[in-house]
């Protein structure tokens, strides 16, 4: 049994001398930079995407790998949809996290400069989730775009949502 398994895990105070607040932050790209440096080594980078999570008591971002856990800063959401790739007439995202799931239209939603978000991981302890679909992602799209009444519709199997022009 890991430690973060135990019920009070996320009560434990921090280790002596230390503190569970960081200066580990994931910018508005799905980079993560620590001190104001960018993470460089690419498997601690791609660690810490799979180590995203939430307070279970105040909901606060953090990051944990079972053993320890730490408060991070998210500058837009966690999550960012580095892919889409379509399988049997449906889309499916695939995740910062190197997770994959199909994309649910009904919570698509468009945000600052046209980037489009959506929830991820709705079943998931301490979901759902806000991602971002990345510019690669959102050029993925065509084959789920439609027009209907001079509006554009993202459709798949799942649902169809109208998208903001």
């Amino acid at each position: 049994m890991k430690p973060g398994e135990h019920p009070e895990f996320f009560r434990f105070p921090a280790p002596e001398g230390r503190s569970r607040e960081s200066t580990l932050r994931i910018d508005r790209e799905g980079v993560f930079h620590h001190d104001d440096a960018r993470v460089e080594h690419p498997k601690l980078a791609a660690a810490l995407h799979t180590w995203i999570a939430r307070h279970p008591d105040d909901g606060r971002y953090i990051l944990t790998n079972g053993y320890d856990w730490t408060y991070f800063t998210v500058e837009d959401v966690p999550f960012f949809v580095r892919a889409l790739r379509e399988e049997d007439g449906d889309a499916v995202l695939v995740l910062s996290d190197g997770t994959e799931e199909p994309l649910e239209p009904s919570t698509v939603r468009a945000g600052d400069g046209g980037a489009l978000y959506l929830q991820v991981k709705r079943e998931q302890k301490g979901g759902p989730f806000d991602a971002k679909l990345t510019r690669h992602a959102q050029s993925q799209l065509g084959p789920f775009l439609e027009e209907a009444d001079g509006a554009v519709v993202l459709a798949t199997r799942r649902g169809r949502v109208r998208l903001p022009t």
